[in-house]
């Protein structure tokens, strides 16, 4: 027995090297190969991925090398869905995906011929011009709403949400041929880590995303839906995983899932933000040049301030922001409103109210958050629990911009929406704003019903007001029908504000209308490979009505139809015209500081109330050019002429107005974009001039490395007014009454301002950011150009936070 596990034991072990003998081969085990994870086709339907786990470890690098990888399950099979749905898609892609207990990973292989990839050493969200993939994750499974995480080929992030609300996304110079879904919201910045690179076969992106930076349905196991979407910018093309069709209501419910999620791990959620800023400002010395300097800088102290962020459950977060910078680090763009009876809106930008603010979207903008002003303190609950979106905001403003300097104005806010059925929704918000003893508040409800390519919104809202002056309350009314067909779209609107609906939480861009409209738009497909991809001609009408008017049955103040036509060439040319046919009618209010001096027929002057014109008709042409987002440069052109209403004085006018962009890439790192906006009224009467404004605005930036940037934004806007006169009626001088009853010129005159934005950028991961800025503005009220503008005002400024994630 001995002696045969000898021999059994000397036959397995090595041989023994003996002099002039060759030693046989030793044959050895080869490493057993990962055994490759599972394909899913989406053209051919198969959308439900097994999800593996694997305790693979990975090197966010860029370079899919590790063996993990080769167990990932692969989605590919790509359909085209803009411009033409239901097609393969010209190009391969590739994704990978697989998890672990504390995140997911996806990695991308994206195919594409040789030098004709599109990337940049882009800002973050900025990479809309670049190639790029989004990922649309649906965490809650409701195919209502997605977190998207995208990059372009060298993973630079861009991230927001994607929350369908039925928004039209037709009916701009540019957009009558719809992309079939509504606009992603970059407002959101989650942390979450990518890396890119070129290569032979086209670009490879290696992506992980954290379990902590997700917000999902509590449960050990979980299903969530996933789609891709590549965009392919020398075609001009998107493309989706999933074989999405435009002629659906809804993008979202045709996504695929990821199913056999279980025991995720996100630990303790809990992000602090301590933050620190200081600013100097100048201004003008009043004191005079003869007691000093001529400019004068007050700095103020560094304030300190900070926020936190408690993921209560893997759903529902706490917020919270003491003393914070709610600074802009960019000036808002110079707007101007062809209609002055609306009101402008700017975005907002400030991160606490970006973050979750899909939580407190409304149709109508009932919440409008740039409402509070210059806040001390604020706090939100943001989530989903047991079926139920919900938003709860409070914050106390600052007393400076009381109506009465003696109070903090206080705000509190409550959006909630209910799922219905697979895709409906109903929702109420009410929003509170206390003033010392001034108060509104605003009481609404809102739905939304979705079967197959229709969709059916409406909401109703009533404002209350009241406090220093005897309550009062008023109406809204919306609703609106949508067809989302792939050849036929169609959407039927009215809604009703009135005229004493107050939204001093939101933001109602005119009060004391009702509103008709109408938009049909056909989609016609040539044959593939044609010169058109697609055709689309669209006709809208409105009718604007006064509020009581339509009640009482009265003519509609304006009225507007616009025949349109879109044409997208191959490559991604696209070229718009259009013929407005309108009719305005006169707005006695909005012009009810206007006066007129008659002359008597033996002497002296009455003063007598402007009367215009009751309707004026205006025609119109509209001529759009949007050039492909070549290596280089992309360059878009909408120009608007004809004959127009002449606001100013209530008369018809020649117009010309031209927006003009032009971006130019000269290299990766390097990023420069022009706009400008030009606007021209002459008098139909005689051809004078009566308003012209220019405004050239350009931003430079410079991409040292993924965190670091320079930029540089310069604008000059100049307006030019000529003394105002009835023109077309008796040519009288018109003249202006002010609120002491006394009476002025409409003189001429000729206004210039420009500002000029610098701004170093360090920023590694929201909430860890480093700014060092300033800012100058200039300004002339003579006509003789560049030269004789003086500097107004600038500021200095630095701000530094820093993103504490306790595990």
């Amino acid at each position: 027995m001995v002696t045969s596990l000898f021999l059994l034991a000397l036959a397995k072990a090595a041989p023994l090297a003996v002099p002039g003998v060759p030693v046989p081969p030793v044959a050895v085990a080869a490493p057993a190969t990962p055994e490759p994870g599972p394909i899913y086709d989406g053209r051919r339907g198969a959308v439900a991925v097994a999800i593996p786990r694997l305790e693979g470890t990975n090197t966010v690098d860029g370079v899919l090398n590790e063996p993990v990888w080769q167990q990932a399950a692969t989605l590919t099979g790509f359909s085209q869905f803009f411009p033409n749905d239901g097609i393969a898609a010209q190009d391969s892609t590739e994704v990978l995906v697989w998890y672990t207990g504390t995140a997911l990973h996806v990695g991308v292989r994206a195919y594409a011929p040789k030098g004709t990839v599109r990337a940049t050493l882009a800002d973050r969200d900025k990479i809309t011009q670049d190639d790029n993939i989004q990922l649309f994750l649906g965490t809650y499974n409701d195919s209502r709403q997605a977190m998207v995480f995208a990059v372009n080929p060298f993973g630079i992030q861009s991230d927001g949400v994607l929350t369908e609300t039925g928004a039209s996304s037709g009916g701009g110079f540019l957009s009558s041929a719809s992309r079939g879904r509504e606009s992603n919201d970059l407002a959101p910045d989650y942390v979450w880590r990518s890396k890119g690179q070129l290569t032979d076969f086209g670009f490879e992106v290696e992506i992980t995303i954290p379990f902590k930076s997700l917000r999902y349905r509590a449960g050990d196991q979980q299903t969530w839906q996933l789609n891709v979407v590549r965009t392919v910018q020398a075609t001009g093309h998107e493309q989706t995983w999933t074989a999405t069709r435009r002629s659906n209501a809804s993008f979202l419910a045709q996504s695929g899932t990821l199913t056999g999620l279980k025991n995720l791990q996100r630990g303790l959620t809990v992000d602090l933000i301590p933050t620190i800023t200081s600013s100097a400002t100048g201004a003008p010395n009043p004191a005079g040049p003869g007691n000093g300097a001529t400019w004068k800088y007050s700095a103020e102290n560094p304030e300190i301030g900070g926020s936190a962020r408690w993921g209560i459950t893997s759903n529902l977060t706490l917020s919270g922001t003491a003393n914070p910078d709610f600074s802009q680090v960019e000036a808002d763009a110079t707007q101007y409103s062809l209609d002055p009876r609306a009101a402008v809106y700017f975005a907002e930008r400030r991160p606490f109210f970006l973050e979750s603010q899909e939580q407190f979207q409304t149709p109508n903008r009932l919440i409008y958050t740039r409402r509070i002003a210059q806040p001390v303190f604020a706090t939100k609950l943001t989530g989903k629990h047991q079926g139920f979106d919900i938003g709860v905001l409070s914050a106390v403003d600052s007393r400076d911009v009381s109506a009465t300097g003696d109070h903090s104005p206080m705000y509190n806010i409550v959006r909630l929406q209910r799922d219905m059925g697979k895709q409906s929704r109903l929702g109420m918000v009410y929003t509170d704003k206390a003033d010392g003893k001034a108060w509104n508040r605003v009481l609404g409800v809102d739905g939304r019903l979705v079967r197959g390519v229709y969709s059916l919104q409406g909401q109703l809202a009533s404002s209350f007001t009241g406090g220093n002056t005897e309550s009062t309350n008023a109406p809204l009314w919306d609703v609106s029908l949508l067809r989302n067909g792939r050849e036929f779209y169609a959407r039927y609107g009215f809604s009703a504000i009135s005229d004493g609906f107050d939204a001093q939480s939101g933001f109602i861009a005119r009060t004391g209308v009702s509103l008709i409209n109408a938009t049909h738009r056909v989609n016609i497909f040539p044959k593939r490979g044609g010169l058109i991809e697609v055709f689309s001609p669209e006709i809208y009408m409105l009718g604007r009505y006064r509020y009581a008017d339509l009640v009482t049955r009265r003519p509609a103040q304006d009225v507007q139809l616009h025949l349109r036509t879109n044409t997208r060439f191959k490559g991604g040319w696209q070229v718009g015209a259009q013929f407005l046919r309108e009719e305005f009618g006169y707005d006695k209010a909005l012009y009810s500081n206007y006066y007129l001096f008659r002359p008597r027929t033996g002497g002296g002057v009455d003063t007598v109330a402007y009367t215009g014109t009751p309707y004026l008709p205006n025609y119109d042409g509209v001529i759009s050019v949007g050039t492909p987002e070549f290596r280089r440069f992309s360059f878009s052109s909408v120009a608007v002429f004809g004959q127009d209403e002449n606001f100013q004085e209530w008369s018809s006018a020649n117009i010309l107005n031209l927006n003009q962009t032009l971006t130019l890439r000269p290299t990766e790192q390097i990023r420069i974009a022009g706009t400008w906006v030009y606007e021209e009224f002459n008098r139909k009467t005689d051809g004078s001039s009566v308003l012209r404004r220019s405004t050239p605005r350009l931003r430079l930036e410079y991409q040292l490395t993924r965190q670091f940037f320079i930029r540089t934004i310069g604008e000059y806007a100049k307006v030019k007014q000529d003394s105002l006169r009835d023109d077309s009626r008796t040519e009288l001088p018109i003249y202006l009454r002010a609120a002491n009853g006394t009476f002025s010129r409409a003189a001429g005159f000729e206004r210039t301002r420009a500002r000029i934005d610098v701004l170093f950028s360090y920023l590694p991961n929201p909430g860890t950011v480093f700014y060092v800025g300033y800012g100058d503005a200039l300004a002339a009220n003579s006509p003789q150009g560049p030269e004789s503008l003086r500097r107004t005002s600038d500021v200095f400024f630095a701000k530094l936070s820093y993103l504490f994630r306790l595990q």
